[in-house]
Formats: C-alpha cells, structure tokens, sequence
C-alpha cells in the first residue's frame, strides 16, 4: 500500500509540473492580435456645381480638389423650340468653373442636360414630359438630338455629357434606350464619355439599358417637397437601390443628396447645410439625429409664430451613406449638390474618396 501511495503521489507530482511547465511557455506566448477589420476601398467621388449657386458650389469643389474625379456642370435646359439654352449665370460661372478644376487637378469636366424648359417670360417647366417625348421619338429626331449634343460638347470643350431627362412615360421607354445606345456610340467615337442619370422609380429591372454608359441613379429626396418631414434618404432606401442596380450594365453610380428641408406650414424650402446651421444656431433649437437614416433634425418657431420643421445632412449622415453603400457592393458615388457644405463635410468626403480606412 505504501507503494502505490508513493507511486499515485509521484504520479500527481509529475502533473503538477508538467501543467506549471505549460503554464510558462503560454504565458510567454505573445497575447494574440485582435482580427483587423477589413480594409474599405476607397470610392469614386463625382458633384454637380449648379448654375444658381456656382460660386458656393466652386468653393467646394476646391477644398474637395483631386478627391473629385469629375466635376457635373449642371445644366443646359431647352427654349421654346426644343433647343438647348444656357442661363446667364452659366455663361459666366463657365470659365471659373473649368479654372477651378484644372487648379484642382480633376480630370474631367462634364455637362448636364436637363429636360427644363425655360421660357423667354422666365417660366419654367420642369421634368417635361412631351419635350422628351419631341426629342426621341423618331429616328430623325434622335439624330437631330445628338448633333446639337456633339455641337455643344465641342463648343464649350466638355470631356462628356450627362442625361439627366426625368419623368419619361412609359410609352417612350424604348425610344430613350435606343437613344442611350445611339449617343454612347457617337460619344464613343469621339472619345467623349456618356453618363446616363435614372429616377428612383425607374423600372430597371425591364428595361434593355445598353452596355457602355455610366449610369447614376437618384438615392434622394425619400422625402422633400411631395411629402411631410424626413430625410432626404435613410440606409434601407439606400440599400434598396444598390440592390436594383444589379440589373443595370456596366458602372453603377448612386447620387445622394446634401443639404436638406425646411417645413414650414404647407410649404416645404430646399436648405443647404450651412443654412441648415445657422437657423438653428439663431433658434437655439434641440437637435436630434436619426439613427435610421443618420440625418439631423430639429425644429423651431419663427417670429410670425410658424412652426419648422428641418431635416439636414451633415459629414457624418453623408459618409453613413457611403459606408451602407460600399457594403452594398457599391463604390461609385456622385453628391447632389456642392455649394455650402460644412468644413466638416468637405474633410469627410475627401477621406472618403482618397483613404482605404
């Protein structure tokens, strides 16, 4: 018995030491590294300078500089007899435009054609239907459209154009692929590049959009003018859409909105970031942000005793955005509009466009 005592002791010894032994050599092991979250790519940043707001929108578009790879010079609207017209503001706002890109180093200045009608009395008829319809609806037509494009783009010295021809009627679908197609490939020939720009409500998903485009769609105004407040987007409207471009060729582009809405009675006012600021800042109003879209929110009452409501983006609701769109498996985004955007917002979007974080 003796024996066995001193065996079972010697046994349980030799396990003392055998695990103290382990013990040391793991706890001179080097502590284990945390996994490093996956690099994010950087994403192709494009804007629009608009003709009403140019010198705004060319202040931004300095700060952002090389992190933009195009510049969208918005617009050219049409006249009464379906010909493409130039405001007074864009004959002027033109040459600092392209001075302001080229100091910037971004490569390509782009032009923007509308389907506005501005008339000799100043009204306006906006997203007009039946112009796009005279303007693609014949084989004669389309070739007629296209020279004055190809004119234009040599006139003015563009490296491209963009269609941005909203509110298109069922009917007219097929004449404005074909129309898509036929200018992709003159613009293709001349070295130009053509960006086509769609409506959240587009039916992509039946259309036979040609390959060679670009093609952007809208990601804004999820509310705005046609509805009571929120956000111009929030994440699940984001997602919703990077999802439907999977049916359409080629690169794929998603334009969020800066800026935002004010609300006041039965009106509803279009504000840009900083006006979105410095109202609440004279308000001393509680401000909110929304965890759905990551917009922010606040409201106030004016001197006339009306009641606001705004609803804004800011740097961060922006690159949230970006950030749920990269997730979506895109990475080209192009921002609607520059012109008085936050410092902040402007240091955000190039570490967006220019850093893998």
């Amino acid at each position: 018995m003796k024996q066995v005592a001193q065996s079972g002791w010697t046994t349980l010894m030799l396990v003392i030491v055998a695990v103290g032994v382990g013990f040391s050599i793991w706890m001179r092991q080097p502590a284990m590294q945390a996994a490093a979250p996956p690099a994010r790519t950087p994403v192709d940043l494009t804007a629009w300078v608009v003709d009403w707001q140019w010198e705004s929108g060319l202040a931004d578009t300095g700060e952002l500089g090389k992190a933009l790879s195009r510049v969208q010079a918005f617009a050219a609207y049409f006249d009464e007899s379906d010909q493409p017209y130039f405001t007074k503001a864009f004959h002027e706002a033109l040459p600092q435009i392209r001075e302001t890109a080229e100091a910037a180093g971004i490569d390509e200045l782009n032009l923007t054609l509308v389907n506005d009608i501005v008339r000799q009395d100043g009204s306006e008829s906006p997203k007009d239907s039946e112009l796009v319809s005279r303007l693609v609806s014949t084989k004669v037509a389309r070739e007629k459209h296209i020279a004055e494009i190809e004119a234009l783009l040599d006139q003015y010295s563009f490296q491209g154009v963009e269609i941005d021809y909203e509110r298109i009627p069922d009917k007219d679908w097929g004449y404005m692929t074909a129309f898509y197609r036929e200018l992709y490939e003159r613009m293709h020939a001349k070295g130009k590049s053509l960006r086509i720009v769609l409506e959240s409500m587009a039916p992509v998903e039946t259309l036979k959009l040609p390959e060679g485009p670009e093609y952007v769609m809208m990601a804004y105004n999820l509310y705005g003018t046609h509805s009571g407040p929120g956000p111009k987007a929030d994440k699940a409207f984001l997602k919703k859409l990077a999802k439907r471009m999977t049916a359409v060729p080629g690169v794929k582009t998603i334009a969020i909105a800066a800026g935002g809405f004010d609300w006041h009675g039965d009106q509803v006012t279009a504000i840009t970031e900083q006006q979105a600021v410095k109202i609440r800042y004279t308000n001393g109003s509680e401000l909110k942000r929304d965890t759905a879209s990551g917009s922010l929110h606040y409201q106030y009452t004016d001197d006339k005793n009306v009641k606001h409501t705004v609803w804004y983006a800011d740097g961060s609701t922006l690159t949230s955005w970006i950030d749920t769109l990269r997730q979506a498996g895109i990475s080209h985004v192009a921002v609607w509009r520059l012109g008085e955007l936050g410092s902040g917002t402007l240091d955000k979007l190039v570490q967006a466009a220019t850093t893998a974080k």
